[in-house]
């Protein structure tokens, strides 16, 4: 194998940082960015659907003034979920309403939207980091 073929199976560092910024801020489009046209559709309907249906069901979103690490941890989690934290008021104009168990289970769908947003980040920096071993197992 020649260096210009050994270059161009490693990593991009710049590539993967800008594929894990945009796959943050838009669900999949880190996985665009890296022509994993299949994930990226994929991983934007499931973390869009999660985020919709949690703000749908009302709800709480989190602010950075959080009272406890609780509130906190419940910003962090939901502000990984993008553009869809950005667009909560727009989806959810009644706001949250917890007084209800639908309103509990749309604040933990909403939490887990973004954790899976971070799991889809973090495969896209590492397959644009690693691109030499993109297709084994690293077991």
């Amino acid at each position: 194998m020649t260096e210009a073929e050994q270059a161009a199976r490693k990593g991009n560092p710049l590539l993967a940082v800008v594929a894990g910024a945009v796959g943050w801020l838009v669900p999949g489009l880190g996985h665009l960015f890296l022509r994993r046209w299949t994930k990226a559709v994929i991983y934007f309907l499931c973390v869009g659907t999660l985020a919709v249906v949690g703000l749908r069901m009302q709800g709480e979103v989190f602010t950075a003034g959080g009272a406890d690490i609780f509130d906190r941890l419940g910003f962090f989690a939901e502000l990984s979920s993008g553009a869809f934290y950005f667009l909560a008021h727009s989806i959810n104009p009644a706001g949250a309403d917890i007084s209800r168990a639908a309103g509990d289970y749309g604040t933990r769908l909403f939490a887990t939207a973004g954790v899976l947003n971070l799991l889809c980040v973090l495969e896209a920096l590492h397959i644009g980091f690693d691109r030499e071993s993109e297709g084994r197992s690293t077991v």
